[in-house]
This record gives structure tokens, C-alpha cells and sequence, in this order.
């Protein structure tokens, strides 16, 4: 068929839902579940599940996968396999969005497991992914038409409408598919040039002598830069503020005042005067920045009450949608049926009960599927509002975590057992929340280019099962090589989730400096500072945040430099978002591959050992700091260049 140029006006809003004529009619009959389409959509979602659970145990942000999944699924499909099928595409993208949902879902909540010394298994994050991605969809389904269809224009759906954009461009044609796989493949080179052959420090770190010898660094690398341009440099400004606020203000103070202390103080088992920042950051500040944390976490909830409580009554009174019959319904109106979703429900209550991997119990398993229910039809509703990036899903969890942690505790279930049965509760409901959220935005990106709700709801599910492996491997394997919850994998919102279950169940928990943390946290709010970003800089080595910040400078140079032309400057922004995704997913999948070698010995080393080069051919420079800032350099200026490259004139 001929394809359109643009999406129509009506996509926005200004008609009713059911009077939209999508992008490709429902008169036109194109194929939309196919073999190509499936295994495409679940390869991205892999990638971007492995990549986000790389990138989120570091860092404690993802990044979202539909609009680089809209262009690579659209280029693929016309590039290799000679099609210009959008809804082939919006199959692919919808199936890869899973890949960042449910790896948001699994790092809140499951490493808390591994940090309390217990046995996490790949089928026990297997199960937990695929009964609450399970209940994420199934839940989203009654209210799907009423959200999407009936509030057409009122819910804004600001990715879902993104995403249906960039979809429509990238079935026309344009360099998108190329910037992508530039990134990709810019971001795994750097990073086997520097982890794999350590060329140079990925780390680079000074001490500051008169500031009680704490430190100063960044992290050299790809994705944290990447990172840093797509969340922009307000974000960016605050993160850094609240690591300068840890490491330049609270680790001098601590070490000044502990400095004569003669007998270690609680939780450290070490004195003050024998620990350096590393080790004052692991035992103190930690704690610090996972009370802010928790304060941005409850002060988002509480704000987001009043359309919390809004948005589960005016979607409860939406059930099922309209309720016309079912003949001759339009492709657009099929839906999952309502047997399926009750059904779904009783399945997933029987087996959280009788699987001897999850050991919920009757009650457990009746907490699951009810706070599944209410918080799945709020998250679907806020990513309407506020979209997927910004759902309170850290501070819906940990009002759940908090709730059955007290009851299973008050029914009998106390010490290790009590809190692995809480944490794998709070899990499925977490991933249950993020997949809902997920789940919504790509129904409505369907509703707009004239997809079948149903073949998107199980497209979906099969993309977020194949992808729960993928991401289970991936953070088992990063807690082997580098250890859950160290500099290296600082685990944020697990290592909160984890305090959370701990101090009800046992109360043995620093709670002065958790108390510190919130009282920062309230600060910010008053002040009218976001917490989340304070929060993440206080509690994360400083080296993320100034790497962070190194990202956010050079998109606001490329903004500088159109700031007299906003249609160009929209398109070089884009342009240089596109690119830092592909930088972001390159470096996590080289970084997985390097974490595979380094867990594979050959002849007593460490196939990772064998290739690193750098420390034997040039040692003064590959462990110099200012090697790493250097190339790091470098690195700026060649994102800079890049996205600030003309390609398309804006019109």
C-alpha cells in the first residue's frame, strides 16, 4: 500500500476514540504476527533486557527500548527482509519494550536475595518475570479500551505517541537505522578497548589530600555518557550535586569526626581512621542515599495519590470497555478475552501457592494477585499521564513491600524464610507494575497505527519469558564476576528494597543515617529540588554521576549550537539520542561478553586476563588516569560531532 507521510491530527485527540481511522485502516489487511516478526521483536528484547539489567544494577536508571526498537525493527524489515510492514514493526517494537520492563521489575527487587546471602536460581527469576509480566498484561487488558480508546486525547501516552512517530518515519525511510547501529557498534568497540585489552582505566579516580584523602573520578565509558545526553543536563546537574554532597561533603565529615574514635561504630566492624572512601561510602553513605531514596520514593507515592486513587476508580468504572457485542468486531476491538484474564489470575494465585521455588503460601499468593490488580490499572494509567520513564514504580513497590512484610509477618513468618517470602512477593508484583506501564504504552502506539490488541498482549508475553532468561543470566553473572551490591554493581533500588523487607522483619538496620537520608530527601522536596536524581548522586559513587554529567554537557552544546532553529534543533537531538541508545546497548552487550571471559578459565587465567594487553604493552599509559580522560574526551567530541552533523534540513 501506499504509505502515508504523517500521522493524522485526529492521532492526538480533537475526536472521539472510537471515531479514529488508524494509520492503516482496519479496511487493509496486512500481516501482523508473523515468524519475522516474533523472533525480531524477542532478539531486541533480549538485548535490551540484557543491556538495561547491565546498565541498571550500575547505574540505577534504564533506558528505554521502543523508539530505538521502532527504528532497527523498521529497518530490518525493509533493509533485509524487502518489507514495508508497520504493523510487522509495531509487533517488533511492542515485544522489545518488554525487554526494558521487566529488567526494571527484576533489579528493584530480586538481587536483594543475593545481597542477604541466600541462593538466587535463574528459574526462580524465570518464574517470578513470567507470573507477574503475566498479571502485568492480563490486568491492563479490561481497562485497555476505556484508557486508550474512550480517553483518546485526554490520556496523552507521551512514549506510546513517540514511539507511533517514530514508526511511521522509519517505514519511510532515513538514516535512523543507521545512527542506531553506529552507536552500537561505537559503543562496543570503546568498550573492548578499554575492559577488554585495558587500554586504559575505566575508572579513573584522584585522591584529594586536604579533603581527608576522598576522591574524585568518572566512569569512562560509552553507556554512562550515552546515559547522561538522553536523560539531559538538568537531570544530569542534580545527580552530580547530591554525589558532591557524598563524596566532597558527608565522607570528609564522617572521616574527620571518626578520625579519633577508638572503637568502630556501627554498622562498620572497621575504625573510622583505618577506612578510605571507598570503604566510609560502602558502610555509611549507602545508607544515607537509600533513605533519601525511600523519602523520593513515599513523597512520589504521596503525591501521586490523589491520581492514584482518581485513576483506579475511573478505570474500575471503565471495566471491559464498551459492551457492544462481539460481531463483527474490527480488528482494533480485538481483545484478549475476559475468561482469559480471570483464568490468568487463578493460575498465577495457584502456582505463587504450590510452587515449591516460590513457597508463597496462601496469603502470599492472595497479596500478589490483589496488589498486582490495583497498582498494574494505576501504572497503566499513569504511563498515560506521565509516561513509562516517570511511573512511580520504585515507590508503588515499596508500599507493597512494606504492607506484606508486616502481614506475613504478623501471620507467622519471620527471620531469612519470612523475608525471602516478601521480597519474591514484592518481585512479581514489581514486574507486575513495570510490565502494565510497558504494556499500555504499546497498546496505545497499536490503537494508533491500526494494530490487533490481542496478537500485541500475547506477542508481548512471549517477548518478556524468552527475555526474563536473557536478563537472569545477565545479573547472575554480574554478581559472579563482580559481587551484588560493591562499587562495581552498586544495585541501588535492590539494596533499598532489601533495607525495606529487613528493618520490619528484624529492625537491626542503621536507621540514624537512613533517617539522615530522608530528612535530605524531604529537604528536596521542600526546597522544589526532584528527589529521585539527588537521591541516586548521593547514594552511587561519584564517578557515575560525573560521567553522567559529561553526557548532559554535550547535548546541551549540540542544543546551543540550533538554538535559533528548534525544528533542526529537534531533529539533531534526536539524532544524538538515537545514537546515545545504540551506545548504550554496544557497551552493555561487549560488557556482558567481557564478563563471560572473565568467568571462563583456560590453563589456570582467565580468558580475560589473557587479552588484556594494555597493563603489559604500555603500563604507564593503560594505568594512567588521565589516559582514561583523554579517550573519554575524545569520546565527547566524537558524540558531539555526530549528533550535531546535519543530515536532514527541517522544514
Amino acid at each position: 500500500m501506499e504509505q502515508k507521510r504523517k500521522l493524522s491530527h485526529t492521532a492526538y485527540g480533537g475526536i472521539k476514540g472510537e471515531d479514529y481511522i488508524p494509520f492503516v485502516p482496519t479496511s487493509e489487511a496486512m500481516p501482523e504476527t508473523t515468524l519475522v516478526s516474533i523472533a525480531i521483536g524477542c532478539i531486541f528484547a533480549i538485548i535490551f533486557a540484557a543491556a538495561n539489567v547491565y546498565l541498571g544494577l550500575q547505574v540505577g536508571l534504564t533506558i528505554a527500548a521502543g523508539i530505538p526498537a521502532s527504528i532497527l525493527g523498521a529497518g530490518m524489515l525493509k533493509i533485509i527482509f524487502k518489507r514495508n510492514n508497520i504493523l510487522e514493526a509495531n509487533m517488533i517494537q511492542s515485544i522489545a519494550s518488554m525487554g526494558e520492563s521487566i529488567a526494571g521489575g527484576i533489579i528493584f527487587t530480586l538481587p536483594a536475595i543475593i545481597m542477604w546471602g541466600m541462593k538466587l536460581s535463574l528459574t526462580t527469576i524465570v518464574i517470578c518475570t513470567s507470573l507477574g509480566g503475566l498479571l502485568g498484561i492480563l490486568f491492563v487488558v479490561p481497562f485497555r479500551k476505556y484508557l486508550i480508546v474512550e480517553q483518546h486525547g485526554e490520556l496523552v501516552f507521551p512514549e506510546g505517541m513517540a514511539a507511533s512517530e517514530v514508526l511511521v518515519t522509519g517505514m519511510e525511510g532515513g538514516s535512523g537505522f543507521k545512527t542506531v547501529m553506529t552507536g552500537l557498534l561505537g559503543g562496543g568497540i570503546y568498550k573492548f578497548f578499554s575492559s577488554g585489552l585495558a587500554l586504559w582505566k575505566e575508572a579513573p579516580e584522584w585522591t584529594i589530600a586536604p579533603m581527608q584523602n576522598t576522591i574524585f573520578g568518572f566512569n569512562a565509558m560509552a553507556s554512562i555518557a550515552g546515559v547522561g545526553y538522553i536523560v539531559g543536563i538538568e537531570v544530569a546537574l542534580y545527580m552530580f550535586g547530591g554525589a558532591l554532597v557524598a563524596w566532597l561533603g558527608l565522607i570528609p565529615l564522617i572521616k574527620y569526626v571518626g578520625a579519633g574514635l577508638a572503637v568502630p561504630l556501627f554498622p562498620s566492624t572497621e575504625l573510622i581512621a583505618n577506612m578510605d572512601a571507598w570503604a566510609i561510602w560502602s558502610k555509611y553513605i549507602r545508607y544515607i542515599g537509600a533513605g533519601a531514596v525511600a523519602a523520593g520514593g513515599f513523597i512520589s507515592l504521596g503525591r501521586s495519590l490523589p491520581t492514584i486513587i482518581r485513576s483506579f476508580k475511573t478505570a474500575m468504572a471503565g471495566v471491559g470497555g464498551s459492551k457492544e457485542g462481539n460481531a463483527n468486531l474490527k480488528r482494533t476491538d480485538i481483545d484478549t478475552p475476559m475468561s482469559w484474564v480471570l483464568g490468568g489470575a487463578v493460575l498465577v494465585f495457584l502456582l505463587c501457592w504450590l510452587l515449591p521455588g516460590l513457597r508463597l503460601g496462601a496469603i502470599g499468593s492472595i497479596l500478589v494477585v490483589l496488589f498486582s490488580f490495583f497498582f498494574a490499572v494505576v501504572s497503566a494509567r499513569m504511563a498515560g499521564i506521565i509516561g513509562v520513564s516517570n511511573n512511580p514504580v520504585s515507590g508503588m513497590t515499596i508500599a507493597t513491600l512494606l504492607f506484606v512484610t508486616a502481614v506475613l509477618k504478623a501471620t507467622g513468618y519471620t527471620g531469612n524464610a519470612g523475608m525471602l517470602v516478601a521480597i519474591t512477593a514484592g518481585a512479581i508484583v514489581c514486574i507486575g507494575i513495570a510490565v502494565a506501564g510497558g504494556a499500555a504504552q504499546s497498546l496505545k502506539t497499536t490503537y494508533i497505527i491500526g494494530g490487533t490488541p490481542k496478537k500485541v498482549e500475547w506477542g508481548m508475553y512471549i517477548g518478556l519469558v524468552v527475555a526474563s532468561v536473557a536478563a537472569g543470566g545477565v545479573l547472575l553473572m554480574l554478581n559472579a564476576t563482580y559481587g551484588m551490591g560493591t562499587k562495581a554493581i552498586p544495585a541501588p533500588q535492590a539494596m533499598l528494597m532489601s533495607m525495606v523487607v529487613k528493618g520490619v522483619m528484624t529492625a537491626q538496620l542503621p536507621w540514624a543515617l537512613v533517617f539522615v537520608g530522608a530528612i535530605i530527601g524531604i529537604f528536596c522536596a521542600l526546597a522544589g529540588l526532584p528527589i529521585l536524581p539527588v537521591a541516586l548522586g548521593l547514594y552511587l559513587p561519584i564517578h557515575l554521576s560525573a560521567a553522567v554529567l559529561f553526557g548532559g554537557i554535550i547535548r546541551t552544546l549540540v542544543d546551543k549550537k540550533f538554538q535559533n532553529n528548534e525544528a533542526q534543533k529537534k531533529l539533531q537531538t534526536e539524532r544524538g539520542i538515537l545514537l546515545s541508545s545504540g551506545l548504550v546497548a554496544g557497551d552493555a552487550l561487549m560488557g556482558i561478553v567481557v564478563a563471560i571471559l572473565t568467568a571462563i578459565k583456560i590453563g589456570g587465567d582467565t580468558v580475560a586476563a589473557k587479552i588484556m594487553i594494555g597493563p603489559k604493552l604500555i603500563p604507564a599509559l593503560a594505568g594512567s588516569s588521565w589516559t582514561a580522560l583523554v579517550t573519554f574526551l575524545i569520546l565527547g567530541l566524537w558524540i558531539y560531532r555526530f549528533s550535531s552533523k546535519v543530515e536532514e534540513v527541517a522544514k
